[in-house]
């Protein structure tokens, strides 16, 4: 075959990547020498249900499945009906070609992709293995320089990964359809992602909140109302007073290991509070420790998904299709990776960065580095850092990519040279002051030297601001001084439900406990999502009734592929494979057939077998005044309450800790009340109803078993006992012709409509949403065609997004408070005060003395001018001796971006 080949074939040496964009990248730097193509992918793989089988496999009995399990497991691979074109092509390519470059990505998918590619393409060139990092020119060519042959251990292990699932998800998933409902799905990761969330679920729905309070006071030295400052009290009588991590969460009480402490209610807070009014305040101590905070790491896939996460409000999926695209066009490195390390040519570019840029005191006298726990050498990639050996500035990026591009590539600009920035330096100041038996504590923080804040600080996305925000300083007192009592304040406080899991945290658990890999952690949650096995509230994941279903019978049934060690040692072992010391075939008998435990194939055919739906479903919510046992059951078509007798449909997404017992039973009474008539259509004589259905409540035109029965469900903030005939009939009547739109040339009307995201208006393909508060029932035509004349934006940039929570009244001021999401990150507001929620601290725990206090604080920011420089007042209060000289040092220090003392002398 080969001899009837030309010598010297007329072509170009052709070079395949994955995309079509990393293609043009690389095309970019080869020039006209090479010709650049695209796999767009996987070019083969496992068939799918239903899907064409080559003749070798037609009629097999594991067909379905696509692993021939008898026969050692051999994959039955296909080349997919979209890709046969692209392969066609590829295939006359090589034909042409001297030589053939496999360029995929260099991880166990880029390594199946190159070896599938060779399997079909065949070529009778050489073929070399072409790897890097990143997309430059001289990441180009030193591969170029240096090609390797194709790994076949790496191949090997993501062989048995892709075995692995589909075995998991094809034989587990029908046991779910036969005891649960159909549709559903097991994963080898994916049910260990969702028992995460079932588990936060079950430990809020265990929850029991306790009361605690204790007092606020607010001192100053003697005469000098300027310098006061907040202490919280901690101690009454000698015995500390209880906060929320003294309670047990499953009782609401004091726990077992919570000491002797006093646990003040509202009567003990009150009265300590007019015991305390009269009493002088002393100084008991004041403690200073120096403190020192290191930067984080260069980011991994997980630490950039959390990251972008917090800062960004990305999700995970968002996160990586936007680091996708700048590593195809050469912005950064490899963005799938589990190293902490940067190259020497990174490190030489991030020093010389911070020398330019910062000045020689942010630049540590040698390279910082960072432990990594990558296990396989063979897949440890770089950090996530900018590309090449100069980092491209922020300002450049802004101008050439799009604003998600630009925001990521900044996030990880700033996070790799502050990665090689000193430790940030400062003081820790507490001060204890005593009221009669009572001790309170102030808590205080100056920043000497900011160091690697200066570029980064994690969780903020404005590095000045957060300076400003970390730094609080308490007034010069001294011990046995006698200050001012200016302010005691009583406070309730409730323990808070642990919080439920965001994206970025759930990314973070996984991270830690070894399960899944930086491939596969946004598609776990995309998958979690797409199934319904979770819906998002906020940013929070909250697990379905399906869910917990689903993990009650793998968990009982399939213990091991819920097992968190079991998972987590699963990625070891295929880590194994990848770096030769495994045997992938021999894994997977193990796994199938059992080890000294049962295998897959035997825990199918117990968990068929002896699984039962009614033990499964049902979720029991707890007992009605009567006595009635209330529960909520997992059916197939849907979620519905029961009482034994009566059954009310429930939307499948209900919040499981908020469908408590008083719900339910309004619920089973509404169902019991039936539909409500509430008279006939005049048009057509035909009966309007008022029911209550799985999504709510909704009016119905006509009978149930008319085959043109028409239904509408209620708008938001419609409730069902204010809606009469009139109001029913204007809600049957949608979507309402508002009348033609005098902008299009056709005459197409301008419909009112409600749809899955709320109320909108139409006119022909244009489709704008309704704000909040205008009703579709009484939008104007000149309302709607202001709306259709406003540029499009995102779906959830078309109206004010809902409040992540509602705390209530200000107890002062009576106005609303309410915790949003902002382009930064989450923030409590009044409607006119807006303060961004601390680091670490989730929208759940926040609760409304906090809120108030947060606000308190901004407000007085803003009073004092904003930001450092306020504070930076009250600090020079410390000593009237301080001279004009050392103010004009400070001055110098700022405007240089530099430590005070370093910076004012190198300016004398």
């Amino acid at each position: 075959m080969a001899a009837a080949r030309s010598k010297k074939p007329a072509g170009k040496p052709l070079v395949i990547v994955e995309s079509p964009a990393k293609a043009k990248t690389i095309a970019k730097f080869l020039g006209g020498t090479y010709e650049v193509q695209a796999s767009i992918g996987h070019v083969r793989d496992l068939p799918e249900r239903g899907g064409k089988l080559p003749e070798k496999w037609k009629g097999h009995p594991r067909a379905r499945l696509g692993v021939d399990i008898e026969n050692d497991f051999e994959p039955m691979y296909v080349v997919p009906d979209d890709k046969k074109d692209q392969i066609r092509a590829l295939k006359r390519l090589v034909a042409e070609a001297p030589e053939l470059w496999l360029a995929t990505d260099e991880d166990r998918e880029g390594e199946s992709i190159s070896w599938h590619l060779l399997e079909v393409l065949d070529p009778k060139v050489p073929v070399h293995r072409l790897v890097f990092h990143e997309i430059t020119k001289s990441a180009i060519e030193k591969a170029l320089s240096s090609p390797r042959t194709i790994d076949l251990d790496l191949v090997k292990a993501q062989e048995a990964r892709r075995i692995l699932d589909r075995l998991v998800g094809y034989e587990v998933s029908p046991v779910l359809w036969r005891r649960i409902k159909a549709g559903l799905s097991a994963g080898r990761v994916q049910s260990v992602a969702l028992r995460l969330l079932v588990e936060r679920e079950q430990e809020r729905i265990a929850f029991h909140s306790a009361e605690f309070w204790d007092l606020a006071g607010r001192f100053a030295p003697e005469g000098k109302k300027a310098d006061a400052f907040d202490a919280q009290l901690v101690e009454v009588g000698g015995k500390r007073v209880a906060s929320g991590r003294d309670f047990d969460p499953s009782t609401g009480r004091l726990g077992s290991d919570s000491g002797d402490v006093t646990w003040l209610d509202a009567q003990a807070a009150a009265s300590l509070h007019q015991a305390l009014s009269s009493k002088t305040a002393k100084v008991l101590d004041v403690e200073e420790k120096p403190f020192s905070q290191r930067p984080a790491a260069p980011f991994t896939t997980s630490t950039l998904q959390q990251e972008a996460g917090r800062k960004l409000r990305f999700a995970s999926k968002r996160t990586m299709q936007v680091a996708q695209r700048l590593y195809e066009n050469g912005w950064i490195t490899y963005m799938r990776t589990d190293s902490t390390e940067l190259s020497g040519e990174a490190l030489g570019a991030a020093r010389s960065l911070i020398a330019r840029q910062y000045g020689d005191d942010f630049l540590p006298a040698e390279p910082r580095t960072y432990r990594t726990k990558v296990k396989n050498a063979q897949e440890a990639h770089e950090a996530i850092r900018p590309a090449g050996a100069s980092f491209a500035t922020i300002d450049a990026v802004r101008k050439e990519l799009d604003r998600d591009a630009a925001s990521l590539y900044e996030l990880i600009w700033k996070r790799t040279v502050a990665s090689q920035m000193p430790d940030a330096r400062g003081r820790r100041v507490t001060v204890r002051v005593a009221v009669g038996e009572a001790v309170f504590r102030a808590s205080g923080k100056i920043i000497d030297f900011p160091g690697f804040m200066r570029a980064y600080v994690e969780g903020s996305d404005d590095p000045q601001a957060e300076l400003a925000e970390a730094e609080h300083i308490l007034p010069p007192v001294t011990a046995g001084q006698t200050l001012d009592v200016l302010d005691l304040e009583a406070k309730q406080h409730q323990t808070q439900a642990p919080a439920r899991y965001t994206e970025a945290s759930l990314v973070k658990e996984l991270d830690e406990r070894g399960i899944g890999r930086p491939s596969t952690w946004s598609s776990i949650i995309g998958v979690l999502l797409e199934r319904a096995y979770a819906f998002k509230k906020g940013t929070a994941l909250v697990p379905t009734y399906t869910a917990f279903a689903v993990i009650r019978l793998l968990t009982r049934h399939f213990s091991p592929l819920c097992d968190y060690d079991f998972t987590a040692h699963m990625e070891d072992d295929l880590d194994e494979i990848s770096l030769g010391r495994a045997e992938s075939r021999e894994y997977l008998r193990r796994f199938w057939h059992g080890n000294g435990q049962p295998g897959l194939e035997t825990l199918i055919e117990k968990g068929m077998a002896e699984a039962d739906p009614r033990e499964l479903c049902g979720f029991t919510l707890g007992t009605a005044e009567d006595g009635r046992t209330i529960e909520v059951r997992v059916g197939k078509y849907g979620l519905f309450l029961t009482d034994g007798e009566i059954r009310a449909s429930v939307d499948d997404a209900v919040v499981p800790d908020e469908l408590g017992i008083a719900k339910a039973v309004e619920l089973l009474a509404e169902a019991a009340r039936g539909p409500q008539a509430l008279g006939d259509d005049p048009a057509t004589g035909r009966p309007v109803f008022l029911l209550t259905g799985r999504y709510g409540p909704y009016v119905q035109l006509g009978e149930q078993d008319d085959d043109d029965v028409k239904r509408t469900s209620l708008l938001e903030g419609m409730e069902p006992d204010t809606v009469d005939l009139e109001l029913a009939l204007k809600l049957l009547g949608l979507p309402r012709d508002l009348g033609p739109s005098p902008d299009d040339e056709n005459g197409e009307h301008v419909l009112a409509r409600v749809g899955r995201y709320g109320p909108y208006v139409t006119c022909g393909k244009e489709s704008r949403s309704l704000p909040r508060g205008t009703s579709p029932l009484e939008v104007t035509l000149a309302e709607a065609l202001e709306l259709l004349r406003q540029p499009r934006r995102g779906r959830g940039q078309q109206a004010p997004a809902a409040p992540l929570r509602e705390l209530g009244a200000h107890p002062q001021s009576g106005l609303a408070l309410k915790i949003l999401d902002g382009r930064y990150g989450p923030y409590v507001t009044d409607g006119t005060v807006n303060a961004s929620l601390p680091k670490g601290t989730a929208p759940e725990a926040l609760t409304m003395d906090d809120a108030v206090e947060l606000l308190a604080r901004r407000a007085a920011r803003m009073a004092a001018g904003g930001g450092r420089r306020g504070r930076k007042k009250a600090a020079k209060k410390k000593s009237a001796k301080k001279s004009a000289k050392k103010a004009a040092k400070k001055k110098a220090a700022k405007k240089k971006a530099a430590p005070r003392k370093k910076a004012a002398k190198k300016k004398a």
